[in-house]
């Protein structure tokens, strides 16, 4: 399904990821923090023969740790789109958009907008202290 030389990228890796093996592993880190994960499709994929894209909804239950933070229980769900160049059929660079704040917001790690406690970071971050 993907090319050797495969290049990844989403939100939550820092840098590029190349090759099969370094998505796999990357893919399992995502899985043992949300061991229910299931990805639905939200409209129809598109293709031109060289690219396409398709965009799903990812939901699942936070269980595990994910990165630096630990299993919340918390329900998630999230709007993704992929978008692919295909080499001989197969993948090889592919990105993932989605909305990396509303993750945090939905696992509780960031405040929900129009919360006191937005309005408490937005003042620890020097927001709204001029007038």
């Amino acid at each position: 399904m993907c090319l050797a030389d495969l290049h990844y990228e989403d939100p939550l890796t820092p840098e590029p990821l190349r090759g099969p093996e370094r998505l796999a592993a990357h893919a399992q880190r995502l899985w043992a923090g949300v061991p229910d994960a299931r990805l639905n499709r939200t409209g129809a994929r598109l293709t031109d023969g060289t690219h396409v894209s398709a965009p799903a909804r990812l939901l699942g239950t936070h269980l595990g740790t994910l990165g630096r933070f630990g299993p919340t229980g918390r329900a998630l769900e999230v709007h993704v789109v992929v978008y692919a160049e295909l080499r001989e059929g197969r993948l090889w660079r592919v990105r993932a958009f989605f909305d990396l704040y509303a993750v945090a917001v939905e696992l509780g790690v960031l405040p929900r907008a129009g919360t006191p406690g937005e309005r408490a970071l937005l003042l620890l971050r020097g927001f709204g202290l001029r007038q």
